[in-house]
């Protein structure tokens, strides 16, 4: 009887951690992925997926894409997700106000939902002449030094898919080597650059990491122009710092 109830329970064990595998799968693609698809990225039966994803989607944590896209995270998990998001703000808060007081700038928090970041959390600079940027905003993938710096972590092939949407709707007619260049030189030093690409007049430095479920999120601190080439430096130190305080107080799963 204890071997039955023994066998249950792994059994039990096993189907959470191969439901955790096709949730992370999902998470990595913005596009959507076919049951076949998710089967060879978690190296399952397709079958077996099949009878996972129907669970899953009976609790809304996965659902199909209405423009034909395949299976995609479901709104339940994105309730899950603001639930916790609070945490994320908290831990970070105090990075943020540590990196302002080093360097005297504006440093922003923000996450990368869907096709853009959005600013969860500033503390903004002691300088008369700062840069400000509204909780809730939604700031682009290629021209912001927060969301080259998620596009850096991402797999090539889903960076590469989110680079061509953004242009094709906004109609820019983009390098796709040279940014693709751009995104492994971010991948090797942690940090990634908008020198008056986003907005005229204000260059920023920012670097992205993974939050305890694997949702990347950027920390970037925004400078006037006519004062970033005397701040680089310093703030490039300054994130650096902050990355390594970042992996002491965050444990990233990463599939």
């Amino acid at each position: 009887m204890a071997d039955i109830k023994d066998k249950s329970e792994r059994g039990g064990i096993q189907v959470i951690a191969r439901a955790a595998s096709i949730l992370r799968a999902l998470r990595e693609t913005q596009t959507g992925m076919s049951l076949g698809q998710i089967a060879e990225r978690v190296g399952l039966a397709r079958s077996t997926v099949q009878r996972i994803v129907a669970a899953l989607q009976e609790e809304q944590l996965v659902i199909s894409d209405s423009n034909g896209g395949g299976l995609r995270l479901g709104p339940e998990l994105h309730a899950l997700a603001e639930a916790a998001q609070y945490n994320i703000v908290e831990h970070c808060r105090l990075l943020l106000t540590e990196l302002t007081q080093k360097t005297g700038e504006t440093s922003d928090l923000s996450v990368l939902r869907g096709a853009g970041m959005i600013f969860l959390d500033q503390v903004p600079g002691t300088h008369r002449l700062r840069t400000v940027s509204s909780v809730g905003e939604v700031f682009p993938l290629t021209s912001s030094a927060n969301g080259r710096a998620c596009l850096a972590q991402l797999p090539i092939e889903e960076a590469t898919k989110l680079i061509l949407n953004e242009w094709e709707r906004n109609s820019i007619d983009g390098d796709l080597d040279a940014l693709l260049e751009e995104l492994a030189t971010i991948r090797q030093t942690g940090l990634a650059y908008d020198l008056n690409n986003h907005t005229p007049g204000i260059s920023a430095i920012g670097l992205a990491f993974r939050d305890w479920s694997g949702d990347l999120h950027a920390i970037s601190v925004p400078v006037p122009s006519t004062r970033y080439a005397q701040s680089k430096s310093l703030v490039e130190a300054a994130l650096l710092r902050t990355a390594n305080n970042i992996k002491k107080i965050i444990t990233v799963r990463v599939p």
